[in-house]
């Protein structure tokens, strides 16, 4: 393994639109969504630690989501796991790891991936990644990890390519494009040359600050003002002073949009971001009349289509559903369409006006 090859794994979201399964206090990447009996952060820490040193393994995620991290990942130290005292997507996060890590790592190429995708795939998943430590190794690349799309999604974004390959299997980026309809979606799977937004990031530490430092000076000056007490016991502190003047905006918009050194990494490894329910449906084992169903004592009649969690110590009996989600927890039970999935978040706002902050 190569003691300059890190990853930061972005672990602070909230996972809204797998409610009323995922919390404020408990959001889905601390979750077994597909009842496999590990969480989805522990699949992707177990993915990297398959080719990446262990201390080399690195976690953001907020204040108040700390002590699952340790819980959940007990061979992570403990100064491996970050903490943002505020949620300001993800340039402030990639930021922040950044900066750190420069300190120790000034020659350290870096994966930046989410904690809640799942992918089936590991050992695609590892050449891939490998693949794209290699090139940043040796050019000032910034390289997104794209998804061969099967079928014309959109929720996805898409990332347009140069039909020739810069090295085997690397190509320039030349668009980004976000959430397409279903026509324009259509478009892009006959031109072949689009791929999904993975949003897996590889880069040298070096070269990502030098994109900050160009594409979003204010941030980078806001950091670089607080670099020396990083890995200190000011760090803290620090943090706690640079979130607030940090901009609320996305790595993609911020920075990948905008330089002229992006490259992707066509892929297949079996990825999902399991962003819905739907996504969790369509990546769990169907019964004979494709249902998937999550729990010990679920007992199904004439129903078909379904996608079922439930309480493994609950008994839950469905009869004559189809195409529905079902979501049984010990506070709050959701009956809600498949293809009414995407008003989910509107649901749990109508929740939050009427009953307050208890159910969230």
């Amino acid at each position: 393994m190569n003691k300059n090859h890190l990853v930061a794994i972005m672990a602070g979201g909230i996972g809204s639109r797998f409610w009323p399964m995922s919390r404020q206090n408990f959001p889905k990447q601390f979750l077994d969504i597909l009842g496999t009996g590990k969480t989805l952060i522990q699949d992707t820490y177990a993915r990297f630690a398959g080719f990446i040193p262990n201390e080399n393994i690195f976690v953001v995620t907020t204040t108040e989501y700390k002590d699952i991290v340790k819980k959940q990942l007990p061979h992570l130290a403990e100064e491996n796991i970050l903490c943002e005292p505020s949620r300001k997507n993800t340039a402030p996060c990639i930021a922040y790891i950044s900066y750190k890590l420069f300190q120790k790592y000034p020659k350290g190429n870096l994966i930046c991936a989410p904690a809640d995708h799942l992918i089936t795939d590991t050992i695609g998943f590892t050449k891939i990644c490998l693949e794209a430590l290699n090139f940043i190794n040796k050019h000032n690349a910034l390289i997104t990890l794209g998804i061969k799309p099967t079928y014309p999604n959109t929720g996805y974004g898409y990332i347009q390519h140069e039909q020739q390959p810069v090295s085997d299997n690397i190509y320039k980026v030349k668009t980004f494009t976000e959430k397409p309809n279903t026509e324009l979606a259509n478009t892009f799977i006959s031109s072949g040359d689009f791929l999904w937004n993975a949003g897996i990031f590889v880069w040298q530490v070096q070269n990502i600050i030098k994109a900050f430092e160009k594409y979003l000076p204010e941030m980078a000056e806001i950091f670089s003002a607080e670099k020396n007490l990083f890995n200190t016991d000011k760090e803290t502190e620090a943090v706690e002073r640079i979130y607030p003047q940090c901009t609320n905006i996305s790595i993609d918009f911020g920075i990948m949009e905008k330089a002229d050194n992006v490259y992707i990494i066509p892929s297949s490894f079996g990825w999902s971001d399991l962003g819905t329910w739907n996504s969790a449906y369509e990546n769990m084992p169907k019964d004979y009349f494709d249902n998937a169903v999550s729990g010990n004592h679920v007992i199904v009649f004439d129903s078909n289509k379904n996608m079922i969690h439930a309480d493994k110590n609950k008994l839950v009996v469905l009869q004559g559903l189809e195409d529905y989600i079902v979501v049984d927890t010990k506070d709050a039970l959701l009956i809600c369409k498949k293809d009414k999935e995407q008003d989910i978040k509107e649901y749990v706002a109508e929740v939050k006006r009427n009953k307050g902050e208890k159910y969230l």
